[in-house]
């Protein structure tokens, strides 16, 4: 069946305010590029032990199943101070081998019964098994179009002063104690895993009375309202399932796109369409890549996340909240698309895909790539066929050699394979 393309729907926008900008935002823009690779915790059942049944958890709970940023205990504070400790005792030098540096790097901090891990984001992977798909990266003698490559930034890493590189690993898991609420939900929600049963005690930044947002769906085109509340809101409604979804649904206009200008530019290209998205304003690709602190080694997906953050206001409270990196290693196809089903129709926001450019996956390839970043932007469930995900690509390999194919900025293409492309990824995770 041909896709048709419904006109996107007009993303809700909130004041300036919503656009944060941080005095530190210079040291950590580079983080992605300098403080590296290394991945996030496991979704560890409910830290006080008992678990909430599903009404009881969901009690006051926001129903964008999304929260604002949350404060640091001190407990969260002590475990800061831990990684940060381990990474100056743990220094090697730059010349090191791959695997030593990636041993010295793989540090994961375990908030509230969730882990996260410097440089690759939450994740139920152990620090040993991030070690070792750092050190594998990316097999060599492939096209490169802008992702980090894990051996580069272990070595930028290890050439940073103690003090530059404690204060930005400092400044990344202060930012991630201060989105575990966000992590429980969307566990919850996507992977069926239980809150626990004093969640929202724990988490006031999780409930309605803070933010209720309710959500009406026609067709493809949907309307929504944003009401504060003064008391505590009904209960969430029971997690979704792809049958409550329209069949297709798209944010974003197709006209403010471009080529990515350099070959190491996927990140400035994607965030330059994320950024046009959200104000209309387009900035140059120079611009976005001194944000996102590139090299020609490429870019990190913590740079990319925190500039979205930063720079746009898709991580406010009446979108998808503060954006996280979310290691999707453990996800089955259904709950990853049902991912990106929820983030683009319910926080009408874009996903930072981090899939790894191979021609099994994309049609449209002439060799086989690196890393790469994506804009998810819509989905076609497809009744009757493959379900397809929709995105704006910035790799046009005929821009670089005209001999080979142009590649077209929006894409619809089989969900599964992008699905499978993003697992390939040896970080496999995005930023949602």
């Amino acid at each position: 069946m041909p896709f048709s393309d419904p006109t996107p729907a007009a993303p809700r926008r909130t004041t300036p305010s919503a656009v944060r900008r941080t005095p530190g935002r210079a040291v950590a823009a580079g983080l992605g590029a300098l403080v590296l690779l290394a991945a996030g915790a496991p979704a560890l059942p409910a830290a006080s032990g008992a678990s909430a049944s599903a009404s009881q958890a969901t009690t006051a709970l926001r129903t964008s199943s999304t929260a604002g940023p949350g404060v640091v205990t001190p407990e969260m504070q002590a475990e800061i101070d831990r990684v940060v400790r381990e990474g100056l005792s743990a220094r090697v030098p730059a010349g090191a081998s791959t695997r030593t540096l990636a041993d010295a790097a793989a540090r994961c901090a375990t908030f509230d019964g969730q882990r996260y891990c410097l440089g690759t984001g939450w994740t139920t992977s152990t620090e040993r098994e991030v070690a070792a798909r750092m050190a594998a990266g990316t097999p060599a003698g492939r096209e490169r179009t802008g992702d980090l490559d894990p051996a580069t930034a272990l070595r930028q890493q290890a050439r940073m002063t103690p003090t530059a590189r404690a204060a930005a690993e400092r400044l990344e898991l202060t930012a991630a104690a201060k989105s575990v609420a966000k992590v429980w939900l969307l566990r919850h929600e996507i992977q069926g895993v239980p809150l626990p049963a004093d969640f929202a005690q724990r988490h006031p930044e999780a409930l309605a009375s803070t933010q209720a947002r309710d959500t009406t769906t026609t067709g493809t085109t949907t309307t929504s309202t944003t009401a504060t509340t003064a008391a505590v809101a009904p209960a969430a409604p029971s997690p979704k399932t792809a049958a409550d979804y329209p069949e297709t649904f798209q944010i974003l206009k197709q006209k403010q796109v471009r080529p990515q200008q350099r070959y190491y530019w996927c990140g400035p290209g994607a965030m330059q369409m994320i950024a046009w998205g959200w104000d209309g304003s387009r900035r140059n690709q120079a611009h976005w890549a001194g944000e996102l602190g590139t090299t020609s080694a490429g870019t990190s997906i913590t740079a990319m996340v925190q500039t979205v953050n930063e720079s746009t206001g898709w991580g406010g409270a009446d979108y998808a909240g503060e954006y996280i990196v979310l290691d999707i290693g453990d996800f089955t196809f259904k709950q990853w698309y049902l991912l990106m089903m929820k983030h683009v129709h319910d926080y009408r926001a874009p996903v930072v895909l981090h899939p790894i450019l191979l021609k099994q996956y994309y049609p449209y390839l002439d060799d086989d790539a690196s890393g790469h970043f994506q804009v998810g932007r819509g989905f076609d469930q497809n009744p009757g066929g493959r379900p397809k995900l929709g995105y704006f690509e910035p790799w046009d390999q005929s821009k670089f050699d005209p001999s080979e194919p142009r590649i077209a900025r929006t894409q619809w293409q089989n969900a599964y394979k992008s699905f499978r492309a993003n697992q390939a990824h040896f970080q496999h995770n995005v930023g949602v």
